[in-house]
């Protein structure tokens, strides 16, 4: 089990960082891709062919946040499923008792009396 914990945490590492490296090589909807590749509108269809890069980054980055979604939920059923999970206090001891409140009727402050 503890494999097959350590191969999804492998891939969801990659995985993010393929999500974090595709989505910064993307240009804004604004951008221009050929200025990119010199002057000329031509040279981007000649690298990407006719559809141009977002095509494919958009796709490369689709398939990489699923594949990391889904290591996150696997991680996440992996975890639930565990004998051990959340804090235990079962065998913690005390070393002091905690001092008991103190109940007076007396306030602490004197009230102001009001002037007439």
């Amino acid at each position: 089990m503890e494999a097959f914990k350590t191969l999804i945490w492998i891939i969801n590492i990659i995985s993010a960082l393929a999500v974090i490296v595709l989505v910064l090589l993307q240009h804004g909807k604004g951008a221009d891709a050929g200025a990119t590749f010199g002057s000329g509108s031509g040279s981007a269809q000649g690298v990407f062919g006719s559809a141009g890069n977002a095509n494919f980054l958009s796709r490369s980055t689709a398939v990489a946040a699923t594949f990391f979604f889904a290591t996150c939920m696997a991680m996440v059923y992996i975890h639930t499923h565990t004998t051990k999970h959340g804090l235990d206090f079962s065998n913690v001891r005390q070393t002091q008792q905690a001092p008991k409140p103190v109940n007076n009727t007396e306030p602490s402050a004197p009230v102001p009396q009001q002037q007439k």
